[in-house]
């Protein structure tokens, strides 16, 4: 059973929880180079790290983005108090925002099992056994990574949560991001994922009610220590990122 140390960061700029993630991940690259160079006694177990987040407006393009998928130009993302960042994970374009759960798994797969399919279809599982206690049937649409619901009719199909990530020596670094109260208007400022014929939606808005971001949480960490088989570790409440 993996350990896993559990970190909810709050509301948190981008670009700062991103350097955070950076340092864990080569943290956790460093600690198996060493090890190759070492004999098996002298080895280290290497950490794994889920931080939860949320992040002030943002959108981020993925390597394989296109930037035409940004619709909004650079004096209307300042009006809406929004950013925008080029990253190294995977995927097209996509919008952070207060009411939003961002979720980091800063996972050593070598710890878990060396498939990165089944790691996101693992993501994938979480999210939807969420939306399942909510009493919200969700699936899978093939060839587009992430949970959507109305699976089976496509003029209907709708995008609750996306994910892109980034992997390297089997270490995970980046995503999902899962739609709770996040006020959906700021997605009209891109083509999401860069797919034109699908909107988007989030939890309260088919709940058609305010959900408790906090419960939203409990169930969705529990559900990926079933998945992924771990055992959370406590951590110090003192802010992880400048202590």
């Amino acid at each position: 059973m993996p350990n896993v140390i559990f970190q909810d960061i709050g509301l948190i700029d981008y670009k700062q929880a991103w350097d955070y993630q950076e340092k864990l991940f080569n943290e956790i690259i460093e600690i198996k180079i060493q090890n190759r160079k070492s004999p098996q006694e002298e080895q280290k177990t290497t950490p794994n790290y889920l931080l939860f987040c949320e992040h002030p407006h943002v959108f981020t393009l993925g390597k394989s983005g296109d930037e035409k998928n940004l619709l909004a130009n650079e004096a209307s993302l300042e009006n809406q108090q929004a950013t925008f960042y080029k990253i190294n994970r995977g995927g097209d374009i996509t919008y952070h925002g207060p009411g939003q759960i961002v979720g980091y798994p800063i996972f050593d797969l070598e710890n878990f099992f060396t498939d990165i399919h089944k790691y996101l279809r693992f993501l994938e599982e979480a999210i939807i056994l969420t939306l399942a206690d909510y009493g919200l049937q969700s699936g899978r649409i093939k060839g587009m990574t992430g949970v959507w619901l109305d699976i089976e009719n496509p003029e209907k199909a709708r995008k609750i949560c996306a994910m892109g990530v980034r992997c390297s020596r089997w270490v995970s670094m980046h995503g999902f991001a899962f739609n709770i109260n996040t006020n959906l208007s700021y997605f009209n400022n891109i083509v999401p994922c860069g797919i034109t014929d699908k909107a988007v939606t989030s939890l309260s808005y088919e709940l058609n009610t305010e959900v408790d971001i906090n419960e939203v949480k409990e169930k969705l960490k529990h559900h990926l220590a079933t998945l992924f088989n771990i055992q959370y570790l406590p951590i110090s409440q003192t802010n992880p990122i400048v202590s």
